[in-house]
């Protein structure tokens, strides 16, 4: 049996996930990112191999991605985010052709083909209040805690108006209706809907169609996924539990079993390393 690793060096998180000969998930970890890049990597790939029950003697191939991948030092190849999410959002569900990715600082959207590749993208990676890190802060200031901000939000009983153009500006509004005796419960509920707001423009402009698939840290609230859906009026795929936050990762896995079945076979055909497995 042969395994690969994948490892997703995010802005807030650093993923990885250890897969099979058969294309199973056997292991898997999750980190904070921080500012030590190669160790915080180094140290995901090894929880996740020993949660394998290996060791990293026993990888065959590692494949990084996320923003961080070449300051990670590992992976004998790299590949972009949008590369690997789009891999890891057809093989969870096949029929994607678009893909939402929210993260922490970044927010993408993806046209792919039937092939799983990316064919369109945009990325809102200027301004926070079109990122997760916009949520996190409004509750901060609400004084709650990024894990509580799902359980808040499902007890609103009617969102308000957070335009959400700036975070500066939205930061005010946040003050304003605190000021005003608003629950936090709606002030949080209008700024997911301010949010999904953003990210549906995003995906409009990479002329977006169905399947939808959304990804990312942030769509572990369901409320967020319930707003989504009412944006799009369309199904939307979500992979089950955490593994929203595990699928770029997954994809960069996928992505290096692609590279070391070829490489088995002797059928490199002398690609880049950016390009042989896409």
């Amino acid at each position: 049996m042969s395994y690969t690793v994948g490892i997703d060096v995010g802005s807030t998180y650093t993923k990885a996930v250890v897969l099979s000969e058969d294309r199973r998930i056997v292991g898997r970890a999750m980190e904070p990112t921080g500012f030590k890049l190669a160790e915080v990597a180094e140290r995901a790939q090894h929880t996740a191999v020993a949660a394998a029950g290996l060791s990293t003697d026993d990888v065959d191939y590692v494949v990084a991605t996320g923003f961080g991948r070449h300051q990670a030092g590992l992976g004998d190849v790299q590949v972009t985010d949008l590369t690997a999410a789009a891999r890891g959002a057809s093989f969870l569900f096949p029929g994607t052709r678009t893909v939402l990715d929210i993260g922490g600082q970044t927010m993408k959207a993806s046209r792919l083909d039937d092939r799983a590749r990316v064919r369109s993208f945009r990325l809102n990676d200027k301004c926070a209040a079109g990122t997760g890190a916009f949520l996190e802060k409004t509750a901060r200031y609400m004084g709650y805690g990024t894990e509580e901000i799902g359980p808040l939000v499902a007890t609103s009983k009617e969102a308000v108006a957070i335009s959400g153009v700036c975070a500066v500006f939205a930061e005010s509004e946040v003050i304003n209706h605190l000021s005003q005796g608003t629950a936090p419960a709606d002030i949080m509920h209008g700024a997911v809907i301010s949010l999904v707001g953003r990210s549906v423009q995003l995906m409009k402009r990479v002329k977006m169609e169905p399947e939808f698939t959304v990804v990312g840290g942030i769509m572990r609230f369901e409320k967020m996924i319930g707003v989504i859906r009412e944006q799009l009026q369309a199904a939307v795929n979500v992979p089950e539990g955490d593994l929203v936050q595990f699928t770029t990762a997954l994809g960069a896995a996928l992505l290096g079993r692609r590279r070391l079945e070829k490489i088995t076979a002797a059928d490199d055909g002398g690609l880049t390393p950016e390009a042989s497995v896409a």
